[in-house]
């Protein structure tokens, strides 16, 4: 068998409904998402799909590119063609997520391949199914949201923004109780000094969150650290990054207690049970970003973290633009908060390129807004600082 050709499907997707970061052009410009997703195809007539993401506009060039070097290759090669791939773009400077997101969405179609080729799923190609089910958790901007959500069987909610956490930490607590688990995402705001996310962090700790996500920017790794060992909570990072080399300091210093590669840009599945098995031998757990991500990603998604022991879970958004489960073959099954482990050849699912081409790529670019100090927006600086701190970073009086 050998890859005949390599096909990519661009489209624009819609915001999704519940999740603050996309839903009203305050934090972000609405029409910022677009999904890539990657068709392998060989000439014995299998194929397999997979999803890019990164900067999927730019990274379908790169994947483009890639392909002159892939066709007439052996899709069973699955490692030698990733390491052909890297090389490939060595002269091109470090590779960061438009390379990675490249090579993800074209190894997953190769894992997609190859279990399709031998009947069987790619968990268990992967070392074989550790769990039948994976946990997830869903967005709440509001504690309404967190409560239709823990009506629906789901156990764990994330909240965030930069603006003003705590307060919504402390309602949504409220609300649900103990027995849920409840996360906030800083979403690593370079205005987030190491000190101020010391302090946030410090007036989190009553709510007995599960994990603390990106507190400072993704280059202060140094900051990290400090945030780490100055909060008595879990920290969990690394949405941004590509590669077992971009995690390899933050996993073998312990800077973080939950890595959260991105399935679309990490570098593919290959790279992430690599990953998986760096973060194990420091009892470091796996929860994978998804928030951005289409429905191809969550499923190879899925098939690592059935097939690896440290899986904490698997972000989900919900309540989804509904064009979610339109541009596939079907959706993963959702049973009592946990998402089903596919049972089918290769990942499990196919793409619907009709329905794709209904939604063709307008933007891929986004302005946050949402987290600078007032008056100031219109800078547009990556680099600042929070003012009013006592109402940024103190404890909401009780009641509020």
């Amino acid at each position: 068998m050998k890859i005949a050709a390599i096909k990519t499907f661009l489209m624009q997707a819609g915001a999704p409904s519940d999740s603050a970061w996309a839903s009203d052009g305050k934090g972000h410009q609405t029409g910022s998402r677009n999904w890539l997703f990657v068709k392998v195809a060989t000439d014995e007539g299998v194929y397999g799909v997979g999803e890019c993401s990164g900067w999927p506009r730019v990274i379908e060039t790169a994947v483009e590119d890639l392909a002159s070097i892939l066709v007439g290759e052996d899709p069973a090669d699955i490692e030698r063609l990733w390491q052909k791939m890297m090389v490939a773009q060595m002269a091109h400077g470090m590779t960061g997520v438009v390379g990675a997101g490249a090579m993800s969405g074209i190894d997953m179609a190769l894992w997609d391949i190859k279990g399709k080729a031998l009947g069987t799923p790619v968990w268990n190609l992967l070392g074989g199914r550790v769990r039948e089910r994976v946990r997830i958790y869903s967005h709440a901007a509001t504690p309404e949201v967190a409560l239709a959500l823990k009506a629906r069987g789901i156990t764990a909610v994330k909240t965030g923004g930069v603006r003003d956490p705590l307060r919504k930490v402390a309602a949504i607590r409220e609300a649900v109780g103990l027995e849920m688990d409840l996360m906030v995402d800083l979403h690593g705001p370079p205005w987030m000094t190491p000190k101020d996310a010391i302090l946030l962090g410090r007036a989190l700790e009553p709510y007995q969150l599960l994990f603390v996500e990106d507190p400072v920017a993704p280059e202060n790794l140094e900051g990290l650290a400090r945030v780490a060992a100055g909060i008595a909570l879990p920290v969990a990072a690394g949405e941004r990054r590509a590669t077992i080399w971009g995690w390899r300091e933050m996993i073998e210093r312990e800077m973080v207690d939950v890595i959260q590669p991105d399935t679309g840009r990490a570098g593919g599945l290959s790279q992430m049970k690599k990953l998986a098995g760096m973060a194990e031998a420091h009892h470091i757990m796996v929860a994978p970003h998804s928030g951005t991500l289409g429905p191809v990603a969550e499923f190879a998604a899925l098939h690592l973290l059935a097939a690896i022991p440290n899986a904490l879970m698997l972000e989900r958004i919900e309540n989804d633009w509904p064009g979610r489960n339109e541009v596939i073959s079907a959706p993963p099954v959702l049973e009592g908060g946990h998402l089903l482990v596919p049972t089918a050849p290769g990942l499990g699912v196919d793409i619907d390129e009709a329905a794709i081409a209904r939604y063709p790529s307008v933007r891929n670019v986004s302005i946050a807004a949402g987290g600078y100090e007032p008056g100031t927006a219109g800078e547009h600086v990556y680099v600042q600082t929070r003012l009013r701190r006592a109402a940024a970073f103190g404890r909401p009086p009780e009641g509020s």
